[in-house]
Parts: structure tokens; C-alpha cells; sequence
């Protein structure tokens, strides 16, 4: 099966640094993104100012893929860190997938795979106890490289404090 990512072969990139937006709530959606390299949040303002962080997308992941069909953006997203965009005409991105099913496919295995990790996300973000959630964590994705704990944080809602004292718990 041809990978989706090909797609992107030769299409321009976009320097993006870091706290810089690539779009943000309410532009038009006229392109299909994929991150090369960084890491680009897909963040929604509260009405006290704070981001909510819906997705992060890092190396190798499409970027608001969800809107592709949409006229504007539901978000902003915001470069966590210095990062490289490839940037596509939406007309030419639908272009290509209509013209090449098997890449077609892959971006909809790929898609999938997301939407399985997004709902188990959920599920642990449902869970009162810090503990629970970083056992529901681990459960589905074991014990992260060193330096990564930090994202398990984000990724269960806890502050990092938080996390690490549950990490401090469980070593005693």
C-alpha cells in the first residue's frame, strides 16, 4: 500500500517557530499540512485565556486533518516547538487521494489508529484518581523512554508536579 505521506513529496515547507501560529480559529481552511519535524498544538482559547490542547501533531503526523472538509479551522495551532510544515493546496491534497486509493487507504489506516488512541485518551481522562489513570496509561502504551514522562502528563491531565509525586508514591 502506498503511503500517504508521499503525497507531500517535493511540496513546500513552511519554518514555523516556536509560539508561532500555523492558522488560527476561524481562517479559512485552504491547506492540508503535514508536520516534518517539531511539534505543533492544536489549541482551543478558554474564556479565561488558557489553551486547551486538543491534539498535539509531531514528525510524520497530517496537522488538522478533521478540517480538510470544513470552510474554517475550529482551533489554532500554535509550534510547541520549532518546526517544519509541509504545506499543501487542500485541492491538490483531495486531488492526489482521489487519484491514488491506496494512498487513499493508508491515510484512512492512519486516521483510524488516531481515532483508537483519541477515545482511549478519553476514557482515561475519565478517571478521577491520578493513579488510576497513569496505571490506564501505562496499561496501553507501557513504560515511556526517559525525558517522555513529561507528555505522559499532558496526555493523562495532570500537572507534571502531580505526576511525579504519583511516580515518587509508587518508588516507595
Amino acid at each position: 500500500m502506498s503511503d500517504w505521506i508521499l503525497i507531500f513529496d517535493g511540496a513546500p515547507i513552511r519554518e514555523v517557530a516556536k509560539g508561532e501560529a500555523v492558522f488560527r480559529q476561524a481562517d479559512q481552511v485552504r491547506f492540508m499540512y503535514l508536520v516534518r519535524s517539531g511539534a505543533i498544538a492544536l489549541e482551543r482559547p478558554l474564556p479565561d485565556g488558557a489553551p486547551l490542547t486538543l491534539h498535539i501533531a509531531t514528525s510524520g503526523m497530517a496537522l488538522a486533518e478533521a478540517s480538510l472538509f470544513a470552510k474554517t479551522y475550529h482551533c489554532d495551532a500554535i509550534a510547541r516547538s520549532d518546526a517544519q510544515v509541509a504545506t499543501l493546496d487542500r485541492a491538490t491534497f483531495l486531488t492526489a487521494i482521489h487519484n491514488r486509493p491506496d494512498a487513499a487507504l493508508c491515510l484512512i489506516e492512519t486516521l483510524a489508529t488516531e481515532v483508537q488512541a483519541q477515545r482511549a485518551r478519553v476514557e482515561i481522562l475519565r478517571l478521577k484518581r491520578v493513579a488510576d489513570r497513569l496505571d490506564a496509561w501505562l496499561d496501553l502504551y507501557g513504560r515511556p523512554s526517559k525525558g517522555e514522562w513529561i507528555n505522559v502528563a499532558e496526555q493523562i491531565g495532570v500537572s507534571p508536579p502531580t505526576l511525579y509525586r504519583e511516580l515518587a508514591r509508587r518508588r516507595n
